[in-house]
């Protein structure tokens, strides 16, 4: 068991030990690739728990490889990424069709191609390699709105209806204040008043 000073270094050292099964299937993997804990490009509140960007889109060439902050077993975040290093070695071009279908099966995925979980072929091979790397020096994040990011701004607009004849409008605190004890209804045949909701 080795242990490892941060979640990166594991996550490559999975990739390194998991070389062997890739040749195995005949697909092997690129020497390109890097790995990292991250939010994907479609944001936190997405999905997806797995990206793989090609190696044309970084600037020195890697597969750039992001799992989801908020997995947490080490098998299940070993298997994502199982699923994404097949990405970077069938090309991500071949998206979820064959070249990657058959090099998943290969592996031991299962399950639909574009949300694979870990199969008992993929056990074989993946677990052993999990005992000898130890745990990962990881925590998930909660999805809790706990970060330094600024919160996302609600309506300004409060919602006002009439008391009688339910006309609703939308106005602001300033305006409300302004109008000081009563908002009448605006509606010629009402003499109701409009309150919050």
């Amino acid at each position: 068991m080795t242990a490892h000073v941060n979640r990166e270094a594991w996550l490559n050292a999975f990739a390194r030990e998991a070389r062997p099964a890739f040749d195995e299937a005949g697909y092997p993997l690129p020497e390109n690739v890097r790995i990292a804990i991250g939010f994907p490009s479609s944001g936190k509140r997405s999905k997806v728990i797995g990206e793989c960007w090609t190696d044309a889109a970084s600037a020195d060439g890697h597969f750039e490889i992001f799992l989801r902050p908020s997995l947490e077993s080490d098998a299940r975040i070993a298997d994502v990424l199982t699923h994404e290093l097949v990405h970077a070695a069938v090309g991500i071009e071949a998206r979820h069709g064959g070249p990657f279908a058959r090099c998943a099966r290969a592996l031991g995925l299962e399950g639909k191609l574009t949300a694979t979980t870990a199969g008992e072929a993929w056990r074989e091979w993946a677990l052993p390699i999990l005992e000898k790397l130890g745990p990962l020096p990881h925590a998930p994040l909660t999805s809790a709105n706990l970060s330094s990011a600024k919160p996302k701004q609600g309506t300004r607009m409060l919602k006002l209806t009439c008391n009688k004849c339910g006309f609703t409008c939308r106005t602001t605190q300033k305006h409300i204040d302004a109008a000081g004890d009563g908002l009448i209804c605006p509606i010629p045949i009402c003499d109701g008043d409009l309150e919050r909701d």
